[in-house]
């Protein structure tokens, strides 16, 4: 059996599609068939189910599945061993982030941590969407729920906080709310609801059961443009709005707490690289904590 097919394999199960794990991996589309097609046979069994719409494990290729990601998990052992041995720290890990945090925290920073290890590559990924360590889309994800399933190892990094906030020329032109039932007469800004990958985003509700946003924006970074260009108010980050002096809170008696935990797969645990950037951001968040309150 050739490691490399089943690497191959664990692709495939992950993103679901042979032209997706190709291109995860380097590979033609037809190499990666064709290695798939090599593993089934001398397996003598059908891993896929195979459609125009992708490729689905059969109940033999899920038995296959958990196998394969333990000889992977031993491989990255074997890696990290070999790792150990020697001084400098050296690969690429990706990060992914809520877009708030990975913009406007995690991206002034991480040149620091590129500069002290030249043999390091950091792929920050911050949009505002959950990624899946189980089908490798992150070496290391920071989210806002802890996550209850799978082979995760999950840490808090800090608790932050969320106010209300408009911009002075919103505020020059519009008397702002002296309480939530107020909120209704403002022009308000927030998510897109059925774009929410967890209901810890919904935020409207917390602050007052009538918010209804008038202007609605998938990304906490451009709800924060939105409310400093004098769009209404909005629900942002205080670690991120208390900066700007163009911004003032509204209400700032009401304040919401959430916490960003940081996640890595179960069989990253060794690998000096991952453990490198795991300890930096502990490091970067504890240094500036006192922002997050």
């Amino acid at each position: 059996m050739n490691w490399d097919d089943i690497r191959i394999f664990l692709s495939v199960a992950r993103t679901g599609q042979i032209l997706a794990a190709a291109r995860r991996l380097g590979l033609n589309h037809a190499t990666v068939a064709r290695r798939l097609s090599a593993l089934e046979e001398s397996l003598s069994v059908r891993l896929f189910d195979r459609s125009t719409s992708g490729c689905a494990l059969t109940d033999a290729g899920s038995r296959f599945f958990e196998k394969a990601e333990r000889m992977e998990a031993e491989a990255l052992s074997a890696q990290a061993d070999i790792e150990n041995n020697t001084p400098e720290i050296n690969g690429t890990v990706r990060i992914g982030a809520p877009d708030g945090f990975g913009v406007a925290f995690l991206a002034p920073r991480l040149g620091k941590l590129t500069e002290k290890h030249p043999g390091l590559t950091i792929q920050l990924v911050p949009v505002p969407r959950s990624f899946s360590l189980s089908r490798r889309e992150a070496d290391i994800a920071v989210t806002i729920d802890r996550p209850e399933t799978g082979r995760l190892v999950a840490s808090k990094l800090v608790d932050y906080a969320l106010g209300l906030y408009a911009s002075k020329a919103y505020a020059a032109i519009n008397e702002l709310p002296n309480a939530p039932a107020d909120l209704t007469a403002h022009d308000l800004i927030g998510y897109v609801e059925d774009l929410l990958y967890t209901p810890s985003l919904n935020y409207g509700s917390e602050f007052s059961g009538d918010w209804t946003s008038r202007f609605e924006i998938a990304s906490a970074l451009g709800q924060t443009e939105a409310v400093k260009a004098g769009a209404g108010i909005g629900i942002l980050h205080d670690f991120i709005a208390r900066e700007d002096p163009n911004l003032v809170p509204v209400l700032p008696e009401l304040k919401l707490r959430r916490a960003y935990w940081m996640v890595t797969h179960e069989s990253s645990r060794p690998l000096r690289h991952i453990a490198a950037v795991q300890s930096f951001l502990r490091d970067q968040v504890a240094h500036d904590k006192n922002i997050f309150g």
